[in-house]
């Protein structure tokens, strides 16, 4: 598996210059599976939804073949995709057969660099600032569109093809062919330098590039996404700089259909960090051990995660609001007019075994971020605590005698003189133990201690993280982490404290009900979160209702379960794999593969 591809790229003022492709420690998805990577029973970080034989081809010199019986084509998609790459490769085979071609770029009718940087501007927040706002543009607005509209083919050509994010916007009558990218492959890229952002000629900093990418560029791509959708008859995925799958957009829906009312699960990435732990390169077959840690698991951070098809051992990764923007009412069920197309629930892995402590932190109040960032619900959190070391803690709530602005004091002073600070002097630090339920609502001063391999169940949002002290650490890069006490103090509630947190913040289990070999446990949530969480213990099998809600679920205690939904789908899922029972599914059953009782975490909308 080569993580680094390089190509030629034509840079500004520097003429054509060999850069890689990536830049990650993480392996690139095969584009062909030869057999499975895994046996049933241990996680797999390539889970696949197959769609039988032949829905799924191979090359850019079949993808040219249908151009070429198409005669006329729109090629649009993500931002990141490697253009000219696909143009050099479809010409070589176009100039081999002798046709007659036009290939028109959209990128000849995006405004200035300097238009759109001003149009964004205002989406970005502050130059030093971790956010910004959600973008309120349409993908138009980037584009000289009354040009771009009256584009037209050649009749003097064999082949007319427009090419590029917006290739739609021309309305030829013809197929529109998209290409998607998988969110950590355009992060990869853009570390590399690879890529711009949408509109942009200028490789800047990786973090203004995500964030710009986060606040401004998905925003407008999921909305054109999701408008032309029927429009769209090819699917291709843009992660290989070498090669390219794809399949016809009916194949796509049919497995969209399938999984929306059986089981879901999103391909899983991972990344190192500055606290980081070794827990998940102990336990997760076929990620690169060659680094120095693995702080997060994206297992199912849907406005990064993919889904993933196979047919003849080929893959095509999708991202999930192509499930959304399609089946939400059958994911999401009596919820899916309150979300829409917003799936609401996260779940992933921090790991701080033989790691270091998360930063002491806190997520926004509603209001706040919805006011300050665009978003529509906001990090509402609960840590589960999957695996931990002996002396493994929780920071959680305040001090009874807290004085808030003697502690702003005491962060500013440890910020400015690079200075310990005696965190507990201010937090509380509680032992945890495996299965402990910590509640973290909005408002809530927390960190994960080292020693801990964390679950976190949450709302989605997942980047408005307020840190107010990180223990004096640098970031892997070697500079300094943020550090954000006046967005913190703004949101801050200083009323969880002494023996309210021990009351309100650690969730009290009761049995809910018996059978003969197993019991469904309630660890309740904190009032403020949408969600609430289950543990299902059985020793044989357990049968579950949705009742046309969406359950979210990981083996946290046992080797494997089966399960059966009530359409005849079997999949097995391995401990600690995340995986999805959709409100259409009706019905499903748990059965225990394993020899010990198994433990499942359900997590469901309120």
């Amino acid at each position: 598996m080569n993580n680094y591809k390089t190509i030629n790229k034509i840079l500004p003022d520097q003429g054509t210059k060999q850069i890689e492709v990536r830049k990650t420690t993480q392996y690139l998805m095969p584009i062909q599976l030869d057999g499975a990577l895994v046996e049933p029973d241990e996680y797999n970080i390539y889970p696949i939804c197959s769609l039988g034989d032949d829905k799924i081809f191979n090359g850019y010199e079949s993808l040219a073949r249908y151009i070429i019986e198409q005669k006329t084509v729109m090629v649009d998609g993500y931002v990141g995709v490697l253009w000219d790459i696909i143009i050099s490769e479809i010409s070589t085979y176009f100039k081999n057969t002798g046709l007659s071609f036009q290939i028109i770029e959209t990128t000849d009718y995006l405004k200035s660099e300097q238009e759109i940087n001003d149009l964004v501007k205002p989406f970005l927040g502050a130059n030093e600032s971790v956010w910004g706002n959600k973008c309120s543009l349409q993908l138009e607005d980037f584009y000289d569109l009354a040009n771009l509209k009256q584009v037209a083919t050649s009749e003097n050509h064999d082949l007319n093809i427009i090419i590029g994010t917006g290739a739609s916007f021309a309305k030829w009558d013809a197929p529109l062919i998209y290409f998607d990218l998988p969110k950590n492959e355009i992060q990869f890229r853009m570390r590399a330098g690879a890529i711009t952002n949408l509109g942009s000629k200028t490789v800047y900093e990786p973090s203004y590039m995500y964030k710009r990418a986060y606040f401004v560029d998905w925003v407008l791509l999921n909305e054109h996404k999701k408008a032309i959708l029927e429009k769209i008859t090819v699917v291709a995925d843009g992660q290989w700089a070498d090669d390219v799958n794809w399949m016809f957009k009916t194949a796509l829906l049919e497995g969209l259909n399938k999984i929306s009312k059986s089981v879901i699960r999103v391909r899983p990435w991972f990344e190192p960090g500055a606290w980081g732990g070794q827990w998940i390169k102990n336990h997760i077959k076929n990620l690169n051990k060659e680094v120095v840690n693995y702080a997060w698991s994206f297992e199912l951070i849907v406005p990064e995660n993919g889904l993933v098809f196979e047919s003849n051992g080929f893959l095509v990764e999708v991202s999930f609001d192509f499930l959304m923007f399609q089946c939400q009412e059958q994911v999401l069920g009596n919820h899916a007019a309150t979300f829409g197309y917003e799936f609401p629930i996260r779940f992933d892995f921090l790991d701080t075994v033989d790691g270091g402590n998360l930063s002491i932190q806190v997520h926004p109040k509603l209001d706040y971020i919805q006011k300050e960032f665009g978003e529509t619900i906001t990090q509402d959190e609960t840590y589960y605590i999957l695996d931990c070391q002996q002396e493994a803690k929780v920071y959680l709530g305040f001090q009874e005698n807290i004085n808030p602005s003697g502690f702003r004091t005491a962060l500013e002073t440890s910020q400015a003189e690079n200075k310990k600070l005696e965190i507990e002097d201010f937090v509380q630090s509680h032992q945890a133990s495996k299965h402990d339920l910590f509640l973290i609502p909005n408002g809530t001063i927390h960190s994960s201690g080292k020693g801990n391999m964390v679950l976190e169940i949450s709302a989605t949002p997942y980047i408005f993280t307020f840190k107010m002290y990180d223990w004096l650490r640098l970031d892997l890069d070697g500079k300094p982490r943020p550090i954000n006490i006046e967005h913190a103090f703004k949101n801050l509630d200083f009323t969880r404290k002494g023996e309210r947190v021990q009351q309100e913040l650690i969730s009290k289990p009761t049995v809910l009900a018996t059978g003969t070999d197993w019991q469904l446990i309630h660890l309740p949530t904190h009032d403020e979160h949408f969600y609430d969480v289950h543990r299902l213990e059985f020793t044989q099998e357990i049968s579950i209702e949705t009742n046309n809600c969406c359950h979210i679920l990981m083996l946290v205690e046992g080797t494997s379960v089966l399960v059966k939904t009530a359409d005849g789908t079997q999949q097995i899922f391995a401990y600690a794999e995340t995986f999805v029972i959709p409100a259409a599914a009706k019905s499903y059953v748990l059965v225990n593969l394993g020899k010990e009782q198994a433990k499942v975490i359900k997590a469901f909308l309120k």
